[in-house]
């Protein structure tokens, strides 16, 4: 769930702070990443080539994210996955009442 909301937030290219700010605000402050969590999330994520690093306009001290080709891939991959959680669901519990 974390690596998703991340990988959202990469759509656009942003650093850690506004990763976790937009995780925030998205999660309806349901999910609160916390440094080590990001940057953990974040190191696996680039060993894996679902995102890369570039150049922070603004700050140079501050490292910079976005999505690649494929972790847009994972992503839907996710969203596919969690369609058919839901359908699943709505067909045993019946997806009428919902």
């Amino acid at each position: 769930m974390i690596d998703y909301y991340i990988l959202l937030a990469l759509h656009t290219p942003m650093h850690g702070y506004g990763i976790m700010q937009f995780v925030k605000d998205i999660s309806n402050d349901r999910v609160n990443l916390g440094p080590e969590t990001l940057y953990g999330a974040i190191n696996t994520m680039l060993s894996k080539g679902w995102i890369c690093a570039v150049k922070n306009e603004g700050d140079s001290r501050k490292k910079g994210y976005e999505i690649t080709k494929t972790g847009r891939a994972m992503v839907l991959e996710e969203i596919q996955r969690l369609e058919e959680l839901i359908n699943n669901g709505k067909r045993i519990v019946g997806g009428d009442a919902l």
